[in-house]
């Protein structure tokens, strides 16, 4: 068998199996493999029960669903007649969603929002949907995990049932332990807690790793043993895995979900060409945002979620608001079952400066955090006399690298003044750039799980 170079970890020529395969199947049908046709016809027995218990326990759902006859629904085309749920009717109904007695709730997750009503989301699990999460973290996790390992965690973790504290209690399991930091406040002392418990996996979320190493390589610490990098919590773009995997030298994965989903939704195989699905709990839908027609097989749309066994609050075809595909050819890996592109971005989550074409922050992710001493940055358009629009770019530069700020700030303006939709406004002086670098490592953070804004003069765009 021949292996090629990722980072410094040799990619396996031919990738083994997702373990997430045999547990969907274990999960659905009692075996050790499942067909994708006998998969969803499991699935949507699990929807019709859904929409069942659904329309009887909650009081939104009593109402959104009074019109639609369960039993009807036989096929992802009639589920599209399913009316969708939104962020803004978990922000407007909360509890009123709710299926079990507010004595059943075991952890309630509040959501800060970006948008301009400033109400928060709140998620509601009973102990038995967190349980799921755990055994679903079990085998995701077994893709680069096994006996022996020691996990890093820099995630939130000091509340049962938060992310971290679920991750703690899945990897015994596995033979493993792991030890919840928290979230990256200060890298110094996140690189002490490497330093101190020598990891061979470390999970965190993808520009706090890269603040992490780009503070590790700016300072010559190196970080031995580190064998394989889990993203999760927002999207990862390419350049930060990549800067992960030469600093390291180990594979980087990404992880895929959300709060609303139970925190976990699919993983990366070590063939890493989609996430592998959650499916015994999820049921996943890419459709057309105008109409919410599906998608076919490999047409981006927009993600949207069914849950099949959560118990306190079932969500029906909730919108995500991501862009995605769903991936019907066989994995690399061996795989059939249906998979999920790595998520292309946000549908909200750009601005067009001049008719030229929308830039997001997946671009400027792309543009900006692969610069040599960029940790991370911040992004805002502001509207300014005449009409013309300000793109204000706040970079963040780690103290000790090769490039001073004015050289980071002018490979800034270099990169973003290639954009095809950036480069004609800025030539017809429509648009306006302001790029700021400052020293420091990272951004004050909080407990809480927010992902990263565009945000304009008007509103918060969610990325």
């Amino acid at each position: 068998m021949t292996a090629a170079a990722v980072g410094g970890e040799t990619a396996p020529a031919t990738p083994r199996r997702t373990p997430v395969e045999r547990w969907v199947a274990a999960a659905t049908v009692g075996g050790d493999e499942v067909g994708a046709d006998e998969l969803l016809e499991w699935q949507l027995a699990r929807v019709r029960e859904t929409l069942e218990r659904a329309r009887r326990n909650s009081r939104f759902y009593a109402r959104r669903l009074e019109r639609i006859e369960s039993a009807s629904v036989r096929g992802l085309v009639d589920l599209a007649r399913v009316p969708t749920t939104s962020a803004d009717d978990l922000r407007r109904s909360g509890r009123q969603l709710l299926c079990v007695p507010s004595s059943q709730v075991e952890r309630i997750v509040t959501l800060p929002t970006s948008g301009t009503t400033g109400v928060p989301k709140r998620v509601f699990f009973t102990a038995r949907d967190l349980d799921s999460t755990v055994d679903f973290f079990a085998a995701g996790m077994s893709t680069f995990t096994g006996r022996g390992d020691r996990v890093l965690v820099l995630m939130p973790g000091p509340r049962p049932g938060s992310i971290g504290d679920l991750l703690r209690r899945a990897m015994p399991r596995l033979g493993a332990a792991a030890e919840v930091y928290g979230v990256v406040a200060d890298p110094g002392d996140a690189l002490a807690a490497v330093a101190r418990l020598r990891p061979t996996v470390v999970v965190g979320i993808p520009v706090q790793v890269h603040t992490l190493v780009r503070h590790a390589v700016a300072r010559g610490v190196g970080v031995i043993g580190v064998r394989a990098v889990l993203l999760s919590a927002d999207r990862a773009p390419s350049v930060v895995r990549a800067t992960i995997e030469r600093a390291w030298g180990c594979r980087v994965f990404d992880h895929y979900g959300s709060t609303e989903m139970g925190y976990g939704g699919g993983v990366e195989c070590e063939a890493r060409d989609g996430y592998h699905l959650r499916a015994a709990d999820l049921l996943f839908e890419v459709v057309r945002p105008d109409t919410g027609r599906p998608c076919g097989p490999g047409e981006r749309g927009e993600v949207v979620v069914t849950t099949l066994r959560r118990t306190g609050m079932p969500l029906v075809r909730y919108r995500t608001g991501d862009v995605s595909a769903l991936l019907t050819r066989p994995c690399r890996c061996g795989s059939r079952l249906p998979r999920l592109e790595a998520i292309a971005g946000r549908l909200a989550a750009g601005v067009d400066p001049d008719g030229d074409g929308v830039v997001g922050l997946a671009e400027l992710d792309e543009r900006l955090l692969g610069l040599d001493g960029v940790a991370d940055y911040r992004a805002a358009w502001q509207a300014t006399q005449g009409g013309v629009k300000r793109l204000e770019i706040r970079l963040r530069v780690v103290a000790g690298t090769t490039c001073d700020r004015e050289g980071v700030r002018a490979a800034a303006r270099r990169a973003l003044e290639a954009s095809p939709a950036l480069a004609g406004p800025l030539a017809a002086r429509r648009l306006e750039l302001e790029i700021v670098a400052d020293d420091g490592v990272t951004w004050p953070v909080s407990s809480g799980m927010t992902k990263r804004t565009l945000t304009s003069e008007t509103e918060g765009l969610d990325a």
